[in-house]
């Protein structure tokens, strides 16, 4: 324990901490270390940090800014904590996450305990059966855009742990070290990639959504992930009122509905849209609109559902095209280990609603692999014909050998 330190911080907290960060793997920070550098000095590392969150002198060294691609071309910046760093954060969000769970909404699903986007999806989709509008929204660049006085009130109201508050405080006033080198002082936004951010921008979002809609409009339903939301109104009059309202309240919290991922849809299954009406959405990478939907009668009827979205497909397809490119990858056994962990993730979350157009995109990892078979086995993939034969022949014989194989999605010569 602490004795004769100004923080109660356990030795133990740190050892648990730095084995959360582990298990969630990635790569180090703006000092270059990794894990097994880390981890050569494990020991001492960690005894270190201890010692200096526990007496009040740890400072969080500057994040990593790296960009990655988002769907519309334009990129996302993420901010890399050292390895040290996202250990102290882990810390910290120990023990100040568990205090603010208990009054965060049933209806907020973001990076949260015992909660996931497919609960939000299949809330969603039941709700939409009950109200007759959607409002869309998306929020502008919460996690870069969070103001750090309105969230550090927040914080304070909800521990009164000083070096929670304290730590928190630094964490949020690190400096960034953008892709080009220049350092960037930050005096808003939670970095996304840090540990602690999500449970900060929940938060933050706690007030400034999820609070504000129990007040003003206790009588709606919604579903929050993040920065991604949906509300459910009675009348496209209620939904153009709530927009206008919510546009002012986030105002006042220094946030903006983006404008054009911000949408008021019909969620119609019984008639045609009038005309310029949206009668689709997008939300968690489902797309919810009118579809055929098979009872289990066997009879066809419409209704407005959720399947994956074309975006999610196309996302999907690439990144199995990029394996069955990768020149590392020369065995059909290598190319399993390689994209079994994406397709069944993949699968667990796309295949819940909407199963026949997921599996319309797992089809094509079964074209990817006949494809690969061309390139890599000469013989067999002498043509297409020889190739569909070849893997047909190697379902039946493994058919564990490919995840989807094993959940029944076979590929026939």
């Amino acid at each position: 324990m602490s004795r004769g330190k100004a923080f109660k911080i356990s030795q133990n907290e740190v050892l648990l901490a730095y084995k959360q960060v582990k298990a969630n793997k990635g790569a180090g920070g703006v000092d270059g270390v990794e894990f097994v550098q880390y981890e050569a000095e494990l020991k001492n590392n960690l005894y270190k940090l201890w010692n200096r969150m526990s007496s009040g002198c740890y400072y969080p060294k500057a994040v990593r800014g790296v960009e990655i691609p988002k769907k519309n071309g334009k990129k996302r910046l993420l901010g890399i904590p050292t390895i040290e760093d996202r250990v102290a954060q882990m810390v910290v969000k120990n023990r100040f996450e568990p205090g603010v769970e208990k009054i965060f909404h049933e209806d907020s699903y973001g990076y949260r305990p015992n909660k996931s986007a497919i609960d939000a999806i299949k809330s969603t989709r039941e709700r939409c059966w009950k109200y007759e509008w959607v409002l869309e929204l998306d929020i502008v660049g919460l996690f870069d855009n969070i103001d750090h006085e309105m969230l550090m009130k927040a914080v304070r109201k909800h521990t009164s742990e000083k070096w929670v508050v304290l730590y928190i405080e630094r964490m949020l006033k690190s400096d960034i070290v953008m892709p080009d080198g220049k350092t960037k002082h930050r005096d808003a936004g939670t970095p996304q990639g840090g540990v602690i951010s999500p449970v900060l921008a929940n938060l933050f979002m706690h007030y400034a959504f999820d609070v504000w809609m129990q007040h003003f409009f206790p009588s709606l339903k919604w579903e929050r992930y993040a920065d991604d939301a949906v509300i459910h109104c009675y009348s496209l009059k209620q939904a153009e009122y709530v927009k206008m309202r919510l546009e002012q309240q986030l105002g006042l919290c220094k946030l903006s509905l983006h404008p054009d991922k911000t949408r008021i849809v019909h969620c119609t299954s019984d008639r045609f849209p009038d005309e310029g009406e949206l009668n689709s959405f997008t939300f968690l990478g489902y797309t919810f609109r009118k579809r055929w939907v098979k009872a289990r009668s066997g009879i066809f009827f419409n209704a407005f559902t959720p399947a994956v979205s074309n975006d999610a497909g196309a996302v999907f397809r690439a990144k199995i095209k990029e394996y069955r490119l990768f020149k590392g990858i020369g065995s059909l056994k290598a190319l399993a280990e390689a994209i079994n962990p994406v397709v069944r993730g993949w699968m667990n979350y796309f295949m819940a609603y909407g199963k026949r157009e997921a599996i319309r995109n797992i089809d094509y990892v079964n074209i990817s692999i006949v494809r690969f078979i061309m390139r890599f086995y000469k013989k067999q993939g002498e043509t297409k014909k020889k190739a569909w034969k070849f893997a047909a022949r190697i379902a039946r014989q493994d058919p564990t050998l490919f995840y989807h194989w094993s959940q029944g999605i076979i590929i026939h010569a």
